[in-house]
Order: structure tokens, then C-alpha cells, then sequence
């Protein structure tokens, strides 16, 4: 895949420096770059680094001296970081999958392609499931009974969207991720161990014995998730017990993240690594879970808000306020518990001095 630097300034809407006809087959760090590729530079503590690489053209910051870097053209904008998505999406080659559909594939006389598929190896998709137009999907992937999904579908090996499923156009759903597996629900006939502690956290010291024979609740609902959302290598999104669990619009979600039943995500959410959203929580728009951010059930969280890494979400938290900390409280006050608890070892110091001065006082009476 090439393209000149004028085509590429082109697409980012930069300004283009230098010799536009120089043709660039991929990209890479300033270090490492060879003449064929494009080097990132979008800061200028980048530019050192033009030494050690053999670089002919970058993708500078605004106002850099591309001539005293040593190069023969460049493209400048004043924020490198909003012509990123444009530039990889050019340079992505994807999986290399064949147009049509591959003889193992094994796809039911009742399900419906649209045009322009290219189906990869052992895919299996069910009966009157309805895929698309567009639709590129690589080796390996199932695709239930009754699933319906919009055009320009992407899924990558692996992966598997379950009975019942309704998605958007434009999905991408990276390895093995998993939509509209049966959610973790189970009951018990009399209360369980769980409910007694629950319902009495003034005497949460001791776990009271209950029942303990878990009964299965099969999960009626599904999953419908909307256009433009993106799941990660080993994702999972359960299906809801009676009522559908729901991905909003433009929603992004990370590698190994659990999204529980009947739970509720917003539009044009981020949803880091290894983040979990429990049963029946909702989670407003433009809401940020940051990496290993773990959402108890029944919960709500409001839009705009920002969750830091590892934070553990046990109340509701209103529209636009940013946490951190476990149990979740605000972001400067948990910075200041951090500052408190690093002299916790200096305070105990001097509560044991205190106790045995006063201790040699009581002695001396």
C-alpha cells in the first residue's frame, strides 16, 4: 500500500513541506524509520531522534524546521494527534481476507449476506441470521441464529457473536471477543449467605451461613448494540435476563473487559483493559473507565464522568465529576488520602514515642 506525501497531507488536511511525490509504504518512529516510511514526530522532543533513523519524511508539529531535521518533506498540523486515526486507518492493511466466501465456511440457507462480503475460512453462521453489506469476516468466527448486523461489519478471527444479537453498522469485533453469552445470574430458594450480608452491613465481620444451592437463571434477553462500536481481543458482553443489555453509539471498549447483564452503556464511551461493569449498572454518555476500573451492579454513573485506573465504583456517581480510589470518592480527594497515607509510617512512629513517653510518666507517679 503506498501513497505520496501530498496524498497523505491531503487526507490529514495538513500543510504539506517539501517534495509531495515521495511515496511512503508504512510508518514508523523517527529511530527507527527507513527511507520508505513516514516518520511520527508530532513533538519536538522527537527531533533527536532523527539522527540515528534513516528518515526522508515525517508527520512533524507545527512550526518545525523539517530542513534542519535532514529531510526531503514533511507534513505539519498543529495537533499531531487528530490526524492519527486518518493516517492509520490509510496505512492499515487489516486481515487478509479473500473476496467472497470461502468453500469451508458453512453459512445457513436461510441466513442472508449482503453484497460485497469476503468470508473467510470455518466461519458458521446460523439460521436467519442477516449480515450487511461489506461485511469482511476472518477465519473461525460463529455468528448465531436471528443476529442481525448493519453493513461494513469487521471481525477478526475468533470471535463470536451469540443468538439473538442486534448490531450497528460499521462494528469492529477484535479476537475472540464474545457478544450475547448467557449472563452470570444466579438464585436460591431461601435467602443466600450473599443476601443475609448484604442486607445487614452493620454486622459485615462474620459471613452468615445461607443457602448455598445455586439455581440457574436463564438469560430471555439479548444484546443490541449501535453503530460505530468497537470491542477488544477477549471482550465479553452478556445478554440480559429479560430485557436486552445495550452498547451505545460510538461506545469503544478495550481488550478483556467484562460487561455484565443488563447493563447499560452510553454513547461514545471508553472503556479500558480489564475494566467490569456488573449486572444492571448504567452507564451514561461520554463516560471514561480507565484501565481495571471495576462498576458494582445496580449502579449509575452520569455522563462525562472520568473513572482514573483501578478505581472501584460502589455508589452512584453524578454527571461530570472525575474519581479515583477504592470505594470511589473524588479524584483531589483521593489524591490527598495518597498524600496522608505515605506519612502514615512517621505518624505511627510518633504515636508509639507518645505512648512511652506517657508510659514512663505513669511509671514515674
Amino acid at each position: 500500500m503506498r501513497h505520496t506525501l501530498a496524498e497523505i497531507a491531503v487526507a490529514l488536511g495538513g500543510d504539506l513541506l517539501g517534495d509531495g511525490t515521495i511515496e511512503i509504504t508504512g510508518t514508523a518512529e523517527p529511530a527507527e524509520a527507513r527511507p520508505d516510511q513516514l516518520a511520527i514526530a508530532i513533538d519536538p522532543k522527537y527531533a533527536d531522534a532523527f539522527a540515528t533513523g534513516r528518515a526522508r519524511v515525517a508527520l512533524l508539529w507545527e512550526g518545525a524546521d523539517w530542513q534542519a531535521l535532514g529531510l526531503d518533506g514533511a507534513v505539519t498540523l498543529p495537533r499531531g494527534k487528530a490526524g492519527m486515526p486518518e493516517l492509520t486507518r490509510m496505512m492499515d492493511k487489516g486481515p487478509e481476507i479473500a473476496p467472497g466466501i470461502h468453500p469451508s465456511a458453512v453459512i445457513d440457507p436461510t441466513a442472508k449476506i449482503g453484497e460485497g462480503a469476503a468470508i473467510g475460512p470455518f466461519v458458521v453462521i446460523g439460521p436467519r441470521a442477516r449480515v450487511g453489506a461489506r461485511a469482511r469476516i476472518d477465519a473461525g468466527v460463529t455468528i448465531g441464529e436471528d443476529v442481525q448486523i448493519g453493513d461494513d461489519l469487521l471481525l477478526h478471527s475468533g470471535a463470536r457473536i451469540a443468538r439473538g444479537v442486534e448490531i450497528g453498522h460499521r462494528f469492529i469485533g477484535n479476537q475472540n471477543c464474545v457478544v450475547g453469552g448467557d449472563g452470570f445470574s444466579f438464585t436460591t430458594r431461601d435467602k443466600s449467605a450473599v443476601e443475609e450480608l448484604r442486607g445487614d452491613l452493620d454486622h459485615a465481620g462474620e459471613a452468615v451461613a445461607g443457602s448455598s444451592q445455586w439455581q440457574r437463571v436463564h438469560s430471555l434477553g439479548a444484546v443490541e448494540i449501535g453503530d460505530d462500536v468497537e470491542l477488544g481481543a477477549g471482550s465479553t458482553i452478556d445478554r440480559g435476563t429479560i430485557r436486552a443489555t445495550r452498547i451505545g453509539r460510538g461506545t469503544k471498549i478495550d481488550n478483556l473487559v467484562q460487561i455484565g447483564h443488563n447493563a447499560v452503556l452510553g454513547e461514545d464511551c471508553l472503556v479500558c483493559g480489564q475494566a467490569g461493569v456488573a449486572g444492571s449498572a448504567r452507564i451514561g454518555n461520554r463516560v471514561v473507565l480507565a484501565g481495571r476500573v471495576a462498576v458494582s451492579d445496580n449502579l449509575f454513573v452520569g455522563d462525562d464522568v472520568i473513572a482514573g485506573g483501578g478505581a472501584g465504583i460502589m455508589t452512584n456517581v453524578p454527571a461530570g465529576r472525575a474519581v479515583l480510589g477504592t470505594p470511589a470518592v473524588k479524584m483531589d480527594t483521593q489524591l490527598k488520602i495518597n498524600r496522608e497515607l505515605r506519612r502514615l509510617p512517621r505518624l505511627a512512629d510518633t504515636i508509639r514515642e507518645l505512648q512511652k513517653a506517657v508510659s514512663q510518666m505513669t511509671q514515674k507517679d
